[in-house]
């Protein structure tokens, strides 16, 4: 199973939605509340709330008296993304009624229900009667998922082998087997036999690494949504307990909102739920001990879902936290509360570089440094800082990864030291050298550059000996323009020899 390349965000994915898929989902109060917390604009949240607790549907001409003229604009976005998430319904046009605005039955109701509280709903989880173990505390839960995610993008940046995991336990080897089967179906990563561990990132995957941890969370989360609703299609009739993703997003949500720290019942969720934890506890998103399977402790990764995402720094946005504190503390991942969030931002960035290409990086974190090695020549690394340099070789292989020239100026320019920041803005300069710039991009073009040449492609081999045969005759006698031994394929500009070489060669078999 594979999955089309796309834009994985959860605005994107709600929005593909059927309406009978919202009023599903909108039957409990904490997807309600997370939707209104995360997916809305600010005007849209004023409307909401106007309409909450109104008697009866607003004229839609009335709006126009709560935003100023030149707020025109915002006001029709917003509506259209309430419109596009279900949350309300506005009467079609007629000549003797005016159009009438109002909110969803199940959205109303269940936003009141998570507003002011009460029923029977176990929406918001059911917390845990049973004694905690003292071990498990906020600081522990920050290890665990840090530890989880970091093995995560470990993988997507070819950091361990992929034969590590021995049979589905999670070990040196990174992430378990069914994590590594979502992150190919996705295709942040792909099989290369050209690798040490026998897959390579992708540009999907690079941009994946960019992204806020927050939205890396989601991304890793919508492509298990999709494979899902892939197997409930496939499997229905022999597990009709397996949960689709309506019950999946559903407790997301339910996740989203649980206090961070607190133990809560595992026997009060549903069986389909309950099947869903394993996989959670992959991801780094639930934590449940050994020794107690009726309690499950949600993690930072799952009580932020739909907080804001600079509550969660991404890994690469980490990058000079990581030479600042503790590479083992929570700070590297950007698992810090959104105070000791705010208290870091002054920090941009610990990499220099030089016009001769030189790189300087102060980090001491592996994975920092294997995302820098995707796109440099690393040369010598010392306690808390690696030294590399930029060549056309490494930044060529990591085109041929799909990463391009913009993402990895992108990166240099948002890691780069405060001493460059602060030279770049005395001078009104640009804070990467120009010169390095340019030939970053130069290099990518000479990637790019096609040249045509007239000849044969040989494809479809009945076996590895016959093509072997074939390509090896064709460079011997000086035919062969290029060749691809994983595909089996090669190009040569004539033919003429290699027919004749192909009859003698049958003749004799």
């Amino acid at each position: 199973m594979s999955v089309a390349p796309q834009s994985y965000q959860l605005s994107d994915y709600l929005e593909k939605l059927p309406g009978t898929t919202f009023r599903k989902l909108y039957q409990q109060p904490s997807t309600a509340f997370a939707i209104f917390r995360r997916m809305l604009p600010p005007l849209a949240k004023v409307f909401v709330q106007a309409l909450l607790y109104m008697p009866a549907p607003l004229l839609l001409s009335e709006l126009d008296i709560w935003v100023r003229p030149e707020g025109k604009m915002h006001r029709d976005r917003a509506l259209s993304i309430l419109r596009s998430l279900h949350i309300i319904q506005i009467t079609p046009p007629g000549k003797d009624r005016p159009q009438e605005l109002q909110l969803t039955t199940n959205f109303k109701n269940s936003l009141r229900l998570a507003l002011e509280g009460g029923g029977s709903h176990n929406s918001f989880g059911v917390p845990s009667t049973l004694p905690v173990d003292p071990r498990i505390d906020i600081a522990h839960l920050d290890n665990y998922a840090r530890k989880k995610w970091e093995d995560i993008l470990h993988y997507v940046v070819n950091s361990v082998p992929i034969h590590g995991d021995g049979g589905g336990n999670n070990s040196a080897g990174g992430p378990k087997t069914s994590v590594k089967d979502l992150l190919l179906a996705g295709r942040l990563v792909e099989r290369r036999h050209d690798t040490r561990g026998g897959v390579g990132i992708t540009q999907a995957g690079f941009t994946f690494l960019l992204q806020e941890a927050n939205a890396q969370v989601w991304t890793l989360l919508l492509l298990w949504l999709e494979a899902a609703d892939h197997s409930k299609t496939e499997q229905k009739a022999a597990n009709p307990a397996k949960p689709d993703s309506i019950d999946m997003l559903s407790f997301l949500f339910m996740l989203a909102s649980l206090e961070l720290g607190r133990a809560y019942d595992t026997d009060a969720l549903t069986e389909t739920r309950r099947n869903m934890l394993p996989a959670l506890v992959d991801f780094g998103l639930i934590y449940i001990p050994r020794e107690d399977t009726r309690q499950y402790f949600p993690t930072r990764l799952a009580t932020t879902l739909t907080s804001s995402a600079s509550a969660l720094r991404s890994v690469s946005s980490g990058f000079a936290a990581a030479a600042s504190n503790n590479p083992g503390d929570a700070a590297s991942l950007g698992l810090t509360t959104p105070a000791e969030a705010d208290s870091t931002t002054s920090t941009k960035g610990s990499i220099i570089i030089e016009t001769n290409y030189r790189l300087y990086a102060y980090t001491a974190s592996p994975l920092q440094i294997a995302v820098l090695a995707l796109f440099t020549q690393l040369n010598m690394r010392f306690a808390g800082m690696v030294t590399g340099r930029l060549t056309r070789d490494s930044i060529r292989r990591a085109i041929g990864f799909g990463i391009t020239a913009d993402q990895i100026i992108s990166y240099l320019a948002s890691h780069a030291h405060e001493q460059m920041a602060r030279a770049a803005a005395a001078t009104k300069r640009p804070v990467l050298p120009p010169t390095v710039v340019d030939q970053i991009r130069l290099w990518q073009l000479e990637n790019e550059r096609m040249k045509t040449t007239a000849g044969f492609l040989f494809k479809d081999f009945d076996t590895l000996e016959e093509y072997v045969g074939l390509s090896s005759y064709a460079e011997e006698i000086g035919v062969l323009v290029w060749r691809n031994d994983r595909k089996r394929m090669f190009f040569a500009s004539k033919f003429e020899q290699l027919r004749d070489y192909l009859k003698s060669r049958k003749k004799a078999e």
